[in-house]
Order: C-alpha cells, then structure tokens, then sequence
C-alpha cells in the first residue's frame, strides 16, 4: 500500500494508443489487452490471396468490405478510411462545419470526437453525462444550443448505444447534425436499430483495441443520406473526382480536344473541386486491411457473444459487494461490451478510487485503465477556449473518483475472469479493513 504508482511509458511508439506496459516490476494475473478481437488462419489465407491482387488500395475487397458492412449495420453507404478520426473529419467537412461555429459533444470521449471539430476552428460545447450510462445526457443538451450550434456529436460509451431517440428529437427541433462516434459500438444496438443507423452519419473504428480491427487501425463511414455520398467520396480521396464535359468539344489550356467515347484520357484521368470550400485527403483503406475487415464480420457476432458473457459473469460474480458498481445496461439497449467499467463509490466502499485500484493492481494483479479524462481538461483544448472546472461534474467525478475500466476481450479463459472477480473481492475487502 505504501508503493508509489509511477507511469513508466510504454514499449511501443504509439505509448496509449498501442499499449499498456509499465515495467515496474508488478506481476500480473490479468494485464490489460490492447488487442480486443481474435485472429486465425482465417485472416491469414485472406491476407495470401490478397498478396496476389494487382490491386493493393481500394480495390475489390474494399468495395465488397463497403457493401457487406452497410447490409450489416442495415445502412444504404458505408465508406472505408484509414481510421475512425478521418471518418469523423470527413463527416465534420461534409456538414460544413466552420470557424465560429459549435458542435455539443460529450467530454468522455476519446480527443479525436473533439479534435475533428477544433480542426475546423469549431468549438466543442460539452453536455454531460448521465451517471449510469457514461453517455451524453439527453437532458443536458437543450440547454447548451445556441445560434451558432450546427451538431450534436454522440459517442456510445463502451458498447451501450446513448438515448437516440430524444437525441434526434432535439437535433430535428433545432435543425442540427448528428454524428454517432461508434468507435466502441460494433455489434450495439438501441431498440433494435444498429449503431451508425440513426444519426445522420456514423463513423466505427477498426483500431486493434476494438471489437473489430482491420491491422491495427481502420475506420468507416455510415450514412442513410444519399446527399452526403459524393462528397463523403471526394473527402477521403483528396477531393479528387472525374472530368464530365457536357460538350464533345472544348479546349483546355489553349489546346482544342474533341471527347470521343474511347478516349478515356480526355481532357485528363481526373479532376479535383473544392467542396464549400472544404478539402480532401488521403483517408484511403488498403486492401490488406479490407479483407481482413471482411473476415471480422464474419466473426462479429460470435465475438460479441463472448464479450456479453465474459461481462455478465463478472457483473454476477461481483454483485452485491458494497461500494463496487458493476454495468448497468439500458433496458433499450443491446449492449456489446467494447469495455468493462467498473465503478467504486468511496462513500459506501470506505475508500477511494485510487485506494482500491492500488491494491488491485499491485496486490491481486488485475490491471485497470482509467478513460476518459473530461476532454476540456486536456491543456490544448482548454488554453484555446479556457473552459471552466466543474463544467460537467457528472463526467469528472466519474474520471477522477468513480471509474477503472478492466481488461475485457474476447480472448479472455474463465481462469481470467475468475481472477478479476477474486481480485474486486479481494481489494474491495483489503481497503474496507
């Protein structure tokens, strides 16, 4: 208990975002995961037979992948990108969000939620969030709407779809955007609709921490609205579109061409165009990733299944010990446990957060991450809007005082989860004494 908790770094060079690791000598019955999906030779005859392909970047399998995911997740597109923050982006340029204007996001997220909307000098308008879900609440949005608000951006914590009908309600009242960040929400659902099928464009993330993964990293696009299409396209393509004279004759650059229908160089083999002034970039998927992506759908639903009973059986194992809140899941929702969060509640344990998660992690060696730190907290964001504290009190003490979040994946044995029950047991009674 005396031991002091130094973060030493990761080993990786993407330090959070790839891993873990503290190498201070603490030995663990159950680290955290950042591999949150399971590959086999599945994966592996895939990627051989894409080694063969002439094409290697959005190709076949990144079109099939496309199609294959929009009938999964019941939506008329879907668009392949690099990540889940270049599909953000693009759906932030495509609903012309610009200087001056601003999106009401929640402040537990991931800084890409916020990120994409400072990229466009946008401010995020943070609502906070209802104590049990950790989502944005409903109730705290009106509130914060003002002329300049263009969107609402949602994020569906750890697998539970946010409240979306009244979501949309108030979007459609105020004439507002909505962007549903479904980085943790594969396999989610909210009265039975899937995540990325209600607001008007939803972006998923295929990062290896994911329910899903496409090599590490990957993101996608949803929408219903065929008026986004072609601009979602040019976006994560570097705006790039075809030449369409309408005349057979014209001339560029002093030379006189004639367009015949063979002649598919003229004038050029393409064209770029500014949207609204908005440019692309290159968000494009490989081929690599896409049928490995084809592969995880496959899987998907197998691998939430074991998502759902690795959690059930730790929200049964732990059930009524005092001061440990395991995850409350909203009757309307289809949960799928992108994350396992636990809550500890001082008053009633008797101890602290970080009291408890010290003996767990350095005496029965089950391994916690704490996320999201409210994003206004974060020293870039708030040194350029100087948000005050206590600005959603809900998300703070959540962060500061309530939550860790426990190492949740497929790939977990019943030996695992029979550890991290013990360990809550064991750690919760060690700080009551």
């Amino acid at each position: 208990m005396k031991k002091k908790l130094e973060f030493t770094g990761s080993d990786t060079e993407g330090g959070i975002t790839s891993g873990y690791q503290m190498n201070d000598g603490i030995k663990l019955k159950v680290p955290y995961s950042f591999f949150g999906s399971i590959y086999d030779e599945q994966e592996e005859e895939a990627l051989k037979a894409v080694l063969k392909q002439e094409a290697q970047t959005m190709g076949p399998q990144v079109a099939m992948f496309q199609t294959e995911f929009a009938e999964m997740f019941e939506v008329k597109n879907a668009f392949a990108t690099t990540s889940c923050t270049t599909a953000m982006h693009v759906a932030t340029q495509v609903f012309g969000i610009k200087e001056g204007d601003e999106v009401i996001v929640t402040p537990n997220t991931f800084i890409a939620t916020s990120l994409v909307i400072l990229k466009e000098g946008a401010k995020p308008v943070y609502a906070d969030i209802d104590p049990r879900t950790f989502n944005i609440d409903p109730n705290k949005i009106e509130d914060k709407i003002t002329s300049k608000t263009k969107a609402i951006y949602v994020v569906h914590y750890a697998g539970q779809m946010c409240d979306m009908d009244p979501i949309m309600a108030i979007a459609k009242k105020h004439n507002l955007y909505v962007m549903e960040d479904c980085a943790h929400a594969h396999g989610a659902k909210y009265k039975g609709r899937p995540a990325g099928s209600i607001g008007d464009i939803g972006c998923f993330s295929f990062h290896s921490l994911k329910n899903m993964t496409t090599l590490g990293e990957g993101g996608m696009i949803t929408t219903n609205n065929d008026k986004f299409s072609d601009m979602i396209n040019r976006m994560r393509v570097m705006s790039i579109t075809h030449w369409a004279p309408e005349d057979t004759k014209f001339e560029f650059g002093g030379i006189k061409m004639e367009k015949k229908e063979l002649d598919y160089w003229i004038p050029s083999h393409f064209n770029v165009i500014e949207d609204s002034g908005k440019w692309g970039n290159n968000y494009r998927m490989n081929e690599a990733q896409a049928v490995v992506g084809r592969t995880q759908l496959r899987k998907l639903d197998m691998m939430i299944d074991k998502r759902r009973e690795n959690s059930h059986y730790i929200n049964d194992g732990i059930k009524g010990i005092k001061g440990i809140t395991p995850v409350y899941e909203d009757p309307n929702c289809y949960v799928s446990f992108h994350l396992y969060t636990l809550c500890i509640e001082e008053e009633e344990l008797g101890a602290s957060r970080d009291e408890f998660l010290r003996v767990l992690y350095q005496e029965e060696g089950i391994q916690g991450i704490q996320h999201y730190q409210p994003t206004y907290h974060l020293t870039g964001v708030k040194e350029k809007y100087d948000y005050p504290d206590k600005l959603c009190p809900n998300a703070e003490k959540f962060f500061y005082a309530r939550e860790t979040n426990l190492p949740m994946n497929p790939q977990l044995t019943r030996e695992n989860l029979d550890d991290i029950i013990a360990g809550i047991k064991n750690a919760a009674e060690k700080v009551r004494k």
